[in-house]
Formats: structure tokens, sequence, C-alpha cells
């Protein structure tokens, strides 16, 4: 996991607090597939994330998939998922995996993630 991650609670690596979970906040996980890898699609994933407001993670995945774990408020968390949809070109999304839930909390930005 990045450095912007800690369990709920606890503390990010430079000692600050994790930001407390908000009580409407929402979780969204997602493995996306297609021609996602070498494209700019996790960053294409950050930024949008970051204008939303939402916090979390992008990582390329060994299988050749990206995931994603997000999270904020219902909107911005349903507008990420029709922005993955799209892609930046010259992506090609075939799928879109996605589970919701409650946040758990322990991010305090949206980072790219490296395996």
């Amino acid at each position: 996991m990045s450095d912007a991650r800690s369990p709920r609670g606890g503390a990010v690596p430079d000692g600050r607090p994790a930001p407390p979970v908000s009580a409407d906040a929402e979780r969204l996980t997602a493995t996306v597939r297609g021609r996602v890898q070498g494209v700019g699609f996790r960053r294409y994933v950050r930024k949008w994330a970051r204008k939303l407001d939402l916090v979390g993670w992008v990582r390329n995945e060994p299988d050749g998939t990206v995931r994603l774990v997000a999270e904020g408020g219902a909107d911005g968390l349903d507008r990420l998922v029709r922005l993955i949809w799209g892609g930046p070109p010259p992506a090609v999304v075939e799928d879109v995996d996605a589970e919701r839930g409650g946040a758990e909390g322990g991010f305090d930005a949206f980072t790219v993630e490296r395996r």
C-alpha cells in the first residue's frame, strides 16, 4: 500500500493522524479490464478522483487489469465510475467490476501505487 494509507484511526507515516471518515462516505473497489495499462489510465483516475474530492489509490495488477479503491461521497464515486468507463485515449475499457460499501478510512489523498 502507499504511504498515504494507514489503519483507521492510525497515523500516516509523517505522523499526522488520518482524516476522520465522514458518516455518509462510501467505498468503491473496482477492477478495470481492457487496454488500461501503459495508456495513462492511472494518472487519469488520480486526476479525476482528486477533482471529485475522493481519497484512495489506483495501481496496475500483474494480470493486465487496473485496481482501485476510492472513498468519498456517493455522487463523486458515481461520477468516477462513469469516467472510468470512458477512460483516457487510447485506453479501451472492456469491463469494470465495481463493488460499493461503507468507507473504512485511513487515506489522506488519492495516489498511484506501484507494485
